[in-house]
């Protein structure tokens, strides 16, 4: 069951408008945090994304089952958890214990820094050079002048020791 605070923030983020995978992101950002708490684990990042996001959908968000390039299971799964979100039907409690029992013995790793970079980049990658140059591009827009002039800085020194 998601917290309370995590429901508010996608509602707001409903409330102004934006979209159904920013809603989603609040669960996905819960998921983090309660693998870093030790609440339980994830074997790789890209299972706590995929728990965050099943959360999302039971929730209500309107985040709508992944296309092509995801397997039918997992197409399936999304799909019912959609449906779930629709009629309000929450998990047993036998069922939940089951699933937080299972995810206790996996590792916190999954959750580091280096591990979410890696999972980033490795997403990145599949996308082609023109999705990411406009990806890179709206998120200038929104960023500001300031953060904009943090975020130069900060790219700058990156440039420099790597280039050492």
């Amino acid at each position: 069951m998601p917290e309370k605070k995590t429901l508010e923030a996608a509602q707001e983020d409903k409330r102004e408008g934006k979209a159904p995978t920013t809603q989603a992101g609040e669960f996905v950002r819960e998921e983090m945090h309660h693998v870093r708490e030790g609440k339980h684990g994830a074997r790789n990042p890209k299972q706590a994304i995929a728990i965050g996001l099943s959360k999302a959908r039971r929730s209500g968000v309107d985040l709508p089952a992944p296309t092509k390039g995801q397997s039918a299971e997992t197409r399936k799964k999304a799909a019912r958890d959609l449906a779930k979100g629709k009629t309000g039907a929450k998990p047993s409690p036998k069922r939940s214990r089951a699933r937080v029992a299972v995810l206790k013995r996996e590792g916190r790793g999954a959750a580091s820094h280096s591990a979410l970079s890696a999972q980033t980049k490795s997403a990145a990658k599949k996308c082609g050079a023109a999705a990411r140059s406009a990806a890179g591009r709206k998120a200038v827009k929104t960023k500001g002048p300031m953060a904009r002039k943090a975020a130069a800085r900060k790219a700058e020194r990156t440039r420099a020791r790597r280039s050492r």
